[in-house]
């Protein structure tokens, strides 16, 4: 059986991991807006039963050039609620995998690949 997880609880796990993240990362930060969304809808060409904890949409940091603010939508990280709860056993395991994901997501907003992750322990 899924583990069960109200949806303000969910949302308020994200929030702790979004505050955990380091004041000094925070303030480079730069047009990007946070998402819970129950379940990854699987892109065409992806295997429909295709689960992912969190994704990152957008333009990397490192990868604006000085055109690039012009228009620009807002980057857009999403945590995805339901493969979250159901790659985990308990409470706890949930706020360690919202933590990680977080981080990851926001590697990727400041040009992290996921190789250099996985070595970081944030894969």
């Amino acid at each position: 059986m899924d583990l069960q997880m109200p949806d303000d609880e969910f949302d308020a796990l994200v929030e702790e991991a979004l505050a955990a993240i380091p004041q000094a990362a925070q303030v480079m930060m730069d047009n990007v807006i946070f998402f819970v969304e129950d379940e990854y809808e699987p892109l065409p060409g992806e295997p429909e039963n295709t689960e992912i904890l969190g994704i990152y949409e957008g333009v990397s940091l490192t990868e604006r050039d000085h055109d690039w603010a012009a228009g620009a939508m807002p980057d857009r990280i999403t945590i995805f609620k339901n493969p979250t709860l159901r790659a985990c056993e308990t409470r706890e395991d949930v706020v360690r995998e919202i933590g990680i994901t977080v981080m990851h997501e926001v590697a990727h907003h400041f040009g992290i690949d996921d190789a250099r992750l996985h070595e970081l322990g944030w894969g």
